[in-house]
């Protein structure tokens, strides 16, 4: 009797587990709106995985963490001088007195833009247009410190981008800052001669990180001294005595 009871609980839980479903895949779970989710106990500690794929850290390449000590650019060193000449045709410079102070003050703003001849004063080159800054009245050295940003355009050669020191009273070193046209990539420093303020100027650049200079703009270059003129064909901008395309 007893089994026969045993027997029949056997035969009975076999044949309720052979009915059971499944349980390979687990039920699907209900999406949280925002409003749900705001209120859910996080019971376990958020998890964030910093591991980076081999292919993903392969993919990610940057050039300036390389360790190469080359440069392209030249490192020899062009002199290029010019003469700049305010002939007061062009209404140049013009004094904003944005202090609003009777003196020259801090803050006063010099738009400029002067006439550029080669160095041999033969030939008109072009312009140059800028602005400087008055930074400080010098009144015991009867002058004054801007700081100047301006370009010197050379026709079809493109222009020189200059920017620093621009002293009314003394010699000054400003540092090229690029180029266009020949002059594109160029670096170096120019140094700026007053020869008559503020009419009157020689440059002499020390040009870095371009090919060579065109013979045209490397003529034999007149002494600076307040006494110098450019030729009367370059200052008439005759044909073959200015440069092509030249800035006027």
């Amino acid at each position: 009797m007893a089994t026969s009871s045993a027997s029949a609980i056997i035969k009975a839980t076999i044949s309720s587990s052979a009915k059971l479903p499944p349980t390979t895949a687990s039920p699907p779970q209900k999406s949280l709106s925002f409003a749900q989710f705001k209120h859910t106990s996080i019971s376990q500690p958020l998890q964030i995985s910093t591991t980076t794929s081999a292919a993903a850290t392969r993919s990610f390449y940057c050039k300036s963490q390389q360790n190469d000590s080359s440069d392209s650019r030249s490192t020899k060193v062009q002199e290029l001088n010019v003469y700049e000449i305010n002939e007061r045709d062009r209404g140049s410079p013009a004094y904003l007195r944005l202090s609003q102070k009777t003196v020259n003050s801090l803050g006063d703003l010099v738009p400029f833009s002067n006439k550029v001849y080669t160095g041999d004063l033969k030939k008109r080159a072009g312009i140059t247009a800028g602005i400087c800054i008055l930074i400080k009245n010098e009144p015991e050295k009867k002058g004054d410190r801007y700081e100047a940003i301006y370009s010197f355009y050379f026709g079809d050669y493109g222009h020189i981008a200059v920017q620093g020191p621009y002293l009314t009273y003394e010699d000054t070193y400003l540092a090229v800052t690029g180029g266009s046209g020949i002059f594109e990539g160029v670096y170096g420093q120019v140094k700026l001669q007053q020869l008559i303020f503020p009419f009157k100027l020689f440059y002499t650049f020390y040009l870095k990180g371009i090919p060579d200079l065109p013979a045209e703009l490397l003529g034999e270059p007149v002494a600076p001294s307040i006494a110098v003129e450019p030729s009367p064909a370059a200052k008439a901008c005759e044909p073959g005595a200015t440069l092509v395309n030249f800035s006027n």
